[in-house]
């Protein structure tokens, strides 16, 4: 191993030096003289016994879009209460517990409770409400009723989805082996949009009611130089819903099948001297065995699909000596597809086209070497190169093979007083084999367009990191990229994208009692991509532009009232717009989005003694959006939506928060 010469290495030097040397053992210092008291460390407290916090909050919320309770975190209306803390226990023998909770009371929460000695046990257990509101008035006009979907009067629901986990698990450890096992398991409920094509477009909410159940299982061993480890992971999917059926046409929609999935991995890590080698080998299967829905005619039942994975990786890194290090790595992905192939009739937006065609079984594999070096130019002065390759084969594909050159440098500046500077720079090229239109892959497609992952493709980018504290009260952070990628050879497809951003963070501690911070980071992304309605030459050229814009502020002044009040204050803004222009015979904007959020906060923090803490805060947003490709009901003949999902609101939080210390 490679160790620093610090001071504990240069004693273990000195134990070692001839027997005429002074020995300046620790055991022999001479101490009579010495005043203990002034040497006793002010910071080290016993742990033993009850450490942590409770906190208990209650307030009120004003809110008219359940889309704020993605900030506030329920979306309960009115008055509201939560539950937080962490407590911990521990005892002169090492046995220890610990509690922790977020939130409990919301919909947003989780909560942890973990027993254990430490260094050799713990057993823990796990939970978790996650929930993400979309909209709380969609409207559809398809009522589900235990798999049937009856037309009726536009009904308004909520477009949510809540994930609730719970989990528990063990781990041992026992001087040069551990092992761990874990289960888990999470039901996710509510309803996400989706859509029909027959017998018309229709848009609707779907159900969702799934459980998914995973577990994991592992041992590892340890040496002086080296670690193993052998695990395996498993999870199964089970949907709680059934296919969807019309009151005139069965099986209209598939239900997500059920599924599982199962992996073994082996790894490990060796050093040797100044040399550290490590890998891992994965081998995986993924299993669905549910009957299939068809456009026309019977099912079909016990499908065997099966998906054999393969991974490996393997990792070598070396110091050849105080100023260079060299590395590398090769990462190998295969993904094998066993599944059974049948005949399927083809579907032509209004009727069955009486054609068969077989489903196309894709295998994948990916391949990746990479080479790197830094060298230490001199104290302060480091740089970094690397030569990347990605190959990957895809079978059934209009291009089977693309491959990837990339190379990368990186300068690092560290000699400057109060400055800390990284520039980074890099180049890479796609290329691979020639295309193919086959009957299995693109016989509908136009021969000229290019998938933008498939494409010949040409980048370039650069970024820059500065960090420098001028003061002593003040720091500055600079972050700022810009890459560039060019699709040359193609003719029907992306044709352009360039993506730059830039993001700087002030820190300022102006007294002891006063600090503040801000923060400001925008992002463009433009792109250019040809079409064609004739399957032939470009006859339509479009242009996005992206545009994301955050800002953010926030102050704390402390030392009020004795030193018992704090006061502070934090503020947000995010903005994105999307703009689109086709050009035809002329240009024109089309499908625009756009979306902007003010988010801030009020607190005072009190302390009514050493244990006990009031915290009042008060908590505000505003959030609209808008998206041109939303629309009502009745707003195109034929055509049912899930209405306008935009939003424009004001909503108000206030919360009394109650903190004890153990």
């Amino acid at each position: 191993m490679n160790f620093k010469l610090n001071l504990i290495t240069a004693s273990l030097l000195m134990a070692t030096a001839p027997a005429w040397a002074a020995d300046f053992a620790v055991g022999n210092a001479n101490t009579e003289n010495l005043n203990q008291e002034k040497y006793q460390c002010k910071r080290c407290t016993s742990t033993q016994g009850y450490s942590g916090n409770v906190n208990v909050s209650a307030g009120y919320i004003d809110s008219d879009d359940v889309h704020a309770a993605n900030a506030f975190g329920t979306d309960q209306d009115g008055f509201v209460t939560s539950l937080s803390g962490d407590i911990e226990y521990q005892d002169e023998h090492g046995y220890q517990a610990r509690v922790q909770a977020h939130q409990l009371g919301f919909e947003n929460s989780t909560a942890n409770i973990s027993v254990g000695q430490k260094g050799l046990f713990n057993v823990d257990a796990d939970y978790a409400l996650i929930t993400t509101y979309q909209s709380g008035d969609a409207q559809s006009n398809l009522y589900y009723d235990d798999g049937l979907m009856t037309p009726d009067v536009p009904y308004v629901f909520e477009l949510s989805q809540q994930r609730e986990k719970v989990g528990i698990g063990a781990d041992f450890k026992q001087d040069f082996y551990q092992a761990y096992v874990r289960f888990d398991s999470e039901d996710k409920t509510g309803y996400k949009s989706s859509s029909l094509v027959s017998p018309g477009p229709i848009n609707f909410g779907q159900r969702v009611d799934s459980t998914t159940d995973s577990f994991t299982a592992g041992a590892a061993l340890t040496g002086d130089n080296w670690l193993t480890e052998l695990s395996y992971f498993g999870s199964q999917y089970k949907n709680n819903t059934d296919n969807l059926s019309l009151p005139t046409e069965y099986d209209v929609y598939a239900a997500t099948p059920d599924n599982q999935a199962h992996q073994v991995s082996l790894s490990g890590q060796y050093q040797l001297d100044r040399t550290v080698m490590s890998g891992r080998f994965i081998v995986g299967r993924m299993i669905q065995d549910d009957d299939l829905i068809q456009v026309a005619g019977n099912p079909i039942q016990n499908w065997d699909g099966e998906v054999d994975t393969t991974d490996a990786n393997f990792r070598i890194t070396s110091m050849l000596n105080n100023r260079l290090r060299l590395g590398g790595s090769y990462d190998y992905s295969n993904r094998e597809n066993n599944s059974s192939v049948f005949e399927f009739q083809q579907y032509n937006f209004d009727s069955v086209s009486g054609t068969f065609k077989e489903n196309v079984a894709t295998d994948i594999e990916r391949s990746t070497f990479k080479v790197n070096a830094s060298y230490r130019i001199a104290s302060g002065y480091r740089l970094q190169a690397g030569y990347d390759r990605k190959d990957i084969e895809r079978t059934y594909s209009e291009r089977e093979q693309t491959n990837e050159d990339s190379l990368w440098a990186k300068l690092s500046i560290r000699a400057i007083d109060n400055f800390t500077i990284d520039l980074k720079a890099g180049h890479s090229n796609r290329g691979g084999s020639e295309y193919q239109a086959t009957e299995l892959t693109s016989s509908e497609e136009n021969s000229l367009m290019r998938k933008y992952y498939l494409a010949d493709r040409e980048r370039n980018e650069v970024e820059l990191r500065v960090s420098h504290t001028p003061l002593d009260w003040l720091s500055i952070d600079l972050t700022g990229r810009y890459a560039k990628d060019d699709y040359d050879d193609t003719v029907i497809g992306l044709t352009e994208s360039e993506d730059y951003s830039y993001d700087i963070n002030l820190n300022m501690q102006l007294t002891k009692q006063f600090s503040a911070y801000g923060f400001a980071g925008q992002q463009w992304i433009n792109s250019a991509q040809a079409g064609s309605q004739s399957y032939s030459s470009p006859d339509w050229y479009a242009d996005i532009e992206d545009k994301f814009i955050n800002l953010g502020a926030g102050v704390s002044y402390g030392g009020l009232m004795e030193d018992k009040l704090t006061l502070g204050a934090d503020y947000l803004f995010s903005n994105s717009s999307s703009d689109t222009y086709v050009t035809a015979d002329g240009t024109s904007p089309y499908g625009d989005y756009y979306s902007y959020n003010h988010s801030a906060s009020l607190y005072a923090n009190y302390a009514l003694s050493d244990d006990m803490a009031l915290k009042l805060t008060y908590s505000y947003e505003r959030y609209y959006d808008t998206d041109d490709a939303q629309m009502t009901p009745d707003q195109v003949p034929g055509m049912v939506t899930l209405g306008e999902l935009n939003h424009n609101y004001n909503a108000h939080q206030i919360m009394l928060n109650f903190s004890y210390v153990l």
